[in-house]
């Protein structure tokens, strides 16, 4: 028996190249992938909705104060007597507590609730002062409480 030695053809560039497209392709498919950019994205997540809410004012003494001598004043104005410190005392109570609920009124705002599920499928929901520029459906990132639209 004889043994010979064969040679392989001598490696081109364009052999190299041909086997290492493959691999390249598929690691770039993979980058892209749902699995990979949920392992890179930790605090990402879905806006399920976005809804605005009325938070209600803080009344003050100020405006029960402001109130209560109005009223006062008012009331005051009617009934003779003893019937008149009823109508003054009356007036005042009453003034006092429309004011308070008015103060309240003026200091109620308009806020912004964005609530997203989590790629975790916790919930979360943040808020905003203004009205943010996003809808269900968008992809985000949460990051100390501030909402960053990422590519899906």
């Amino acid at each position: 028996m004889e043994f010979r030695a064969v040679r392989a053809p001598p490696a081109t560039k364009e052999s190299a190249m041909n086997r290492l497209l493959p691999i390249l392709a598929a690691a770039l498919l993979a980058g892209g992938s749902p699995a990979f950019a949920a392992e890179r994205c930790g605090n990402c997540g879905q806006v399920t909705d976005v809804r605005e809410v009325k938070v209600e004012g803080e009344g003050s003494a100020l405006g029960a104060v402001a109130g209560g001598v109005a009223g006062g004043l008012l009331g005051n104005q009617i009934g003779k007597g003893s019937g008149k410190t009823v109508a003054t005392v009356a007036g005042a109570a009453g003034g006092a507590y429309a004011g308070y609920q008015v103060e309240k009124k003026i200091r109620e705002k308009t806020e912004y609730q964005v609530s997203v599920r989590m790629d975790s499928g916790e919930v979360r929901q943040i808020r905003y002062a203004e009205k943010p520029a996003l809808l269900a459906g968008d992809r985000v990132k949460v990051d100390n409480g501030v909402l960053t639209r990422v590519a899906r």
